[in-house]
């Protein structure tokens, strides 16, 4: 449990859609007190209340829905809220606001029309910021300037892997758009936009433009703990790694010096050159779309210059039985010698192997990143640090699953500090006008440059 403050507040904060607590860890780090908060998963919200003190538990359409706001949604500072990805997610429908859940924004609308928070703090998937939701964003961005506030044209993206560790970031690739705002309807940060094309505020962050394509040099074991048990593989997922590293050393054996395929390698579309072109002219694969295609051309192409290696190897690795979503290798890791040399994940496209520097985003699913040096998957702990939250933070009498989760679905401490402390130094001027933003920007001011200190303090007793 981390400790009450002492001292008062330098500000009040709202955390809607809490999860476990990314916001709560990186505000309350930064001298912020939660004046409310609101998460409708259970387990979560027993999570939260476990660390920092707070029952989230409810549903935000209660306390912020037809009925106007309630009287437990208190005046605060800086409203923040990671609201429900799934409609603009790749992994959902991505139906947007014609969905249930994309209208929650709106519950968050009325929050912010009710005590109009001097600092928003909104997170979302990459996607959002896509040209298929371009209409939710032009109604997010119009309906928080109706409200009168100071927000960007464009999203602020941001990822931890861009972020060095003396900021706070992580080995982990979590792009995400953060809709940051400043309450000034007296129009002190400039003329008053009309519509999206007026003149409006740089987005606080442009990951390609603030830190490049590259990310900070990275190793996945600065988050990895020794002597790990209970997070091996099964005998099955061992045989399917040792299959396919089996076939990159014969690759390499066959073909020195050449690089292995960048595409997806799949043994069911594997056959020569002539069989395919014999399947094109008959028509059966009439209709399949141009990307399908090249890569069953390229598919095609590998088998036929290595067919007679190839053919054996299928024989002796028994890849034929193997499940369809094992039948297929997605190679990343141009510079390594062995699988095993990898971070690995069981994916649907396939088996992917890359270099073991940064992981890919932590999702809701069980995609858990496998180290290939130490043969075993990360830990529910270690995916918690990938997020910032420090080794004191508890999840005690939960599943792993339900652990992975949460933190999947979570905001990442890191970022969230980083992207606060560029939004205040970006809206300066408006911020030092009002009580209010000036107690933000002076809690922001004395904040260290990473949060993982402060972070800690609060769980020490």
């Amino acid at each position: 449990m981390c400790l009450a403050w002492s001292v008062p507040a330098a500000f009040t904060y709202s955390d809607l859609f809490a999860g476990i607590g990314g916001f709560h860890a990186a505000l309350s780090a930064m001298g912020g007190e939660c004046v409310y908060a609101v998460e409708i998963d259970r387990a979560a919200a027993r999570v939260y209340e476990q660390n920092w003190g707070i029952d989230p538990l409810g549903d935000i359409t209660d306390d912020a829905g037809e009925g106007g706001v309630a009287p437990t949604v208190r005046p605060h500072d800086v409203l923040a809220a990671g609201f429900p990805c799934q409609p603009f997610s790749k992994s959902g429908a991505q139906k947007g606001m014609e969905e249930v859940r994309g209208t929650l924004y709106f519950n968050i609308l009325q929050v912010v029309h009710r005590h109009h928070p001097t600092v928003l703090l909104l997170e979302n998937v990459r996607n959002l910021a896509g040209p298929r939701h371009r209409h939710e964003w032009e109604v997010i961005v119009r309906t928080l300037r109706e409200e009168g506030y100071r927000v960007a044209d464009t999203p602020a993206i941001l990822s931890p892997h861009q972020l060095g560790p003396e900021r706070g970031g992580r080995p982990q690739v979590r792009e995400r758009v953060f809709v940051t705002a400043t309450h000034d309807p007296e129009g002190l940060g400039g003329p008053a936009p009309e519509g999206l094309g007026g003149p409006a505020p740089a987005p606080v962050a442009r990951s390609r433009e603030l830190y490049g394509e590259g990310a900070v040099g990275w190793s996945i074991e600065s988050v990895l703990s020794d002597d790990v048990e209970g997070y091996g593989l099964t005998p099955d997922e061992t045989r399917w790694i040792e299959a396919w590293d089996d076939w990159v050393h014969t690759f390499r054996k066959y073909n020195p010096g050449a690089r292995l395929p960048g595409f997806p390698i799949w043994v069911d579309a594997w056959q020569t050159v002539e069989e395919l072109e014999i399947q094109i002219d008959s028509g059966e694969l009439d209709g399949t779309p141009r990307w399908k295609m090249g890569f069953l051309r390229k598919n095609a192409e590998l088998f036929t210059a290595n067919q007679s290696w190839c053919r054996a190897w299928v024989k002796r690795s028994g890849v034929k039985g193997f499940p369809p979503s094992r039948r297929k290798l997605e190679w990343q890791a141009q510079e390594l010698g062995s699988l095993w040399d990898c971070l690995m994940h069981f994916r649907p496209s396939g088996l992917r192997a890359k270099a073991p520097t940064y992981v890919p985003a932590l999702v809701a699913i069980t995609q858990t990143s496998i180290v290939g040096p130490r043969r075993r998957r990360i830990t529910p702990r270690e995916a918690a640090r990938l997020q910032g939250f420090p080794d004191g933070f508890s999840f005690s009498g939960q599943s792993d699953a339900t652990t992975y989760k949460q933190l999947g679905n979570g905001v990442n401490v890191g970022a969230v500090w980083n992207i606060l402390k560029m939004h205040c130094e970006r809206d300066r001027s408006v911020l030092e006008s009002t009580a209010s933003g000036r107690r933000i920007l002076a809690a922001v001011d004395g904040a260290p440059e990473s949060p993982d200190g402060p972070v800690q303090a609060l769980f020490t007793r």
